[in-house]
């Protein structure tokens, strides 16, 4: 291998963005642990920000991500009662409390940071240049819009 060969001569698109896919969600993983919250407590926290949610809703939301040994998010929602970042204000309606919403801006302050260290020198036109490049290329492979599974 040449020292002065570029990064698209030393290895194809794939391993940059297994490599990256990686990273990121090595970075986030410790972003969240620090917090003491998973990526399932992260989502259900995002999603009760804007307003009280049945377990249905939240369920449906989580969709993507359940599987069969866990069918709903329940135990998510319920350790996040348990800790009092979370209350029923029904018997299958929970919403924030105030030491949940303070919980959660601090998580995501975190992930901004983490976000921006991820971008770091990287220009708001590279970034979108990037990400069109990432799309055109999903729908070469056979993506499709309405078939898009929300954010992963």
């Amino acid at each position: 291998m040449n020292a002065s060969e570029g990064p698209a001569e030393r290895h194809p698109i794939g391993y940059w963005l297994k490599l990256v896919d990686r990273l990121i969600d090595q970075g986030f993983d410790a972003v969240l642990g620090s917090a003491a919250v998973t990526p399932r407590h992260w989502q259900i926290l995002n999603l009760l920000e804007t307003g009280p949610a049945t377990y249905a809703e939240i369920d449906d939301e989580a969709a993507l991500y359940l599987a069969p040994h866990m069918p709903t998010v329940r135990p998510v929602v319920d350790d996040l009662c348990n800790r009092g970042w979370a209350t029923p204000v029904t018997p299958d309606r929970v919403t924030l409390t105030e030491t949940g919403v303070k919980a959660l801006t601090d998580i995501q302050s975190r992930v901004g940071a983490d976000r921006q260290r991820i971008t770091e020198g990287i220009t708001d036109d590279e970034y979108r240049a990037a990400v069109e490049v990432l799309a055109r290329m999903a729908t070469n492979l056979g993506w499709r819009e309405e078939r898009d599974m929300g954010p992963v």
